[in-house]
């Protein structure tokens, strides 16, 4: 190779690499960014999430109440019945239709979190496992899917509607 075309091969590849970190140094990654932040926002979800299973694991409303908002008039749809009007009376409604009924109850999310945002709202789906036991000894094991709709307030998120459903065999 003569050394003119090594010369304007070197050229090239400085002017490529010039352009390149020019390009990065005043644009940014934005890609990068945007990939780092979405995994961090997936991540910070799927620790709330795991935080409020753990508050379902404890077979206690009060420690649920933390994580949902308390407006009278939204709804929350869950296995048993058919929907909840409110924070009240899904809090009532869990501790009839759950925790009186099942003294071993572990719910645990699985990793296949999806996050959407939107500013102050979020949305999540996600899979869940249920372990659970009923008071005459009949043991529940069920796999479930779960839409949950977040709203920021005073930089907390909480939940505004959820939706829980289980596959049905027909």
């Amino acid at each position: 190779m003569s050394f003119a075309k090594a010369f304007k091969i070197f050229l090239a590849i400085a002017f490529l690499s010039i352009f390149l970190g020019f390009n990065s140094f005043f644009m940014g990654d934005t890609l990068a960014e945007t990939i780092s932040n979405t995994q961090k926002e997936t991540l910070e979800f799927k620790q709330l999430i795991d935080r409020t299973h753990g508050a379902w694991n404890s077979h206690n409303p009060d420690n649920l109440s933390k994580f949902y908002i308390k407006d009278a008039d939204l709804i929350f749809y869950d296995a048993l019945p058919m929907q909840y009007q409110g924070w009240d009376d899904y809090k009532q409604g869990i501790q009839k239709n759950l925790f009186d009924k099942m003294p071993k109850f572990i719910l645990s999310a699985n990793d296949d979190i999806n996050l959407t945002r939107r500013g102050d709202l979020a949305w999540t789906t996600f899979t869940w496992h249920l372990s659970a036991e009923l008071n005459d000894g009949t043991p529940i094991e069920t796999d479930g899917r779960q839409t949950d709709i977040w709203e920021k307030h005073d930089g907390e998120w909480l939940i505004i509607h959820e939706h829980i459903s289980t596959p049905i065999s027909l």
